[in-house]
């Protein structure tokens, strides 16, 4: 009778080990699944944030998407125009548009630089520019006006464009910051546009 009392134990303590083992390996089974698939979306969230983070910092500004859109349309005026065997000059309204809807000292320069280089260079056609007063030889830009408004800057710019023939040595400089006009001001922008006109 002992021998039978033995089997029955062993049998008995054999499946106990066999159930702690697979129960044992099921929990640890579904508890590294449940921290994978945690870790995982944990990562993903955190990849996904950063991700529109970087591309929001990437992006361009309100002012920027503006001048882009400001462009388009001078492009769909410029193409009717065309079609319409208008003169590049018929952009001067649209200068003295922009320039009007300036204020303060922006206004008072783009105003003046304006009558500047109408006078000194008459063979440059005004156009608008990404929103801003332009003057072009051949269709091409030479120089521009750019308002501290236009990107919120802290001063105005006076700008050429690489048709200005501005040339000196192997290094000058196409732009200008402006924050008023005066005597000295205007006569170095005169000369500033006779060499660039060539």
């Amino acid at each position: 009778m002992r021998p039978k009392k033995t089997t029955t134990k062993s049998a008995a303590s054999t499946t106990t080990k066999t159930a702690t083992k697979s129960a044992g390996s099921t929990t640890k089974k579904t508890a590294t699944k449940s921290a994978g698939s945690t870790t995982t979306k944990t990562a993903k969230k955190a990849a996904g944030s950063g991700g529109a983070t970087q591309q929001k910092s990437a992006g361009f500004t309100a002012d920027e998407r503006a001048a882009m859109q400001e462009r388009a349309r001078e492009l769909k005026a410029e193409a009717r125009r065309a079609a319409g065997g208008k003169k590049s000059d018929d952009g001067e309204s649209d200068v003295l548009a922009k320039i009007a809807a300036m204020t303060g000292s922006d206004k008072a320069m783009a105003t003046r630089l304006h009558a500047i280089i109408r006078a000194t260079a008459p063979g440059l056609s005004a156009r608008t520019w990404y929103g801003m007063p332009a003057y072009a030889k051949d269709g091409k830009v030479v120089c521009f006006f750019q308002s501290a408004g236009k990107f919120k800057a802290r001063y105005a710019t006076l700008g050429f464009s690489d048709q200005a023939q501005l040339d000196d040595g192997v290094m000058w400089p196409t732009s200008f910051a402006l924050k008023e006009l005066n005597a000295a001001e205007e006569k170095r922008i005169v000369a500033l546009v006779k060499k660039a006109v060539g």
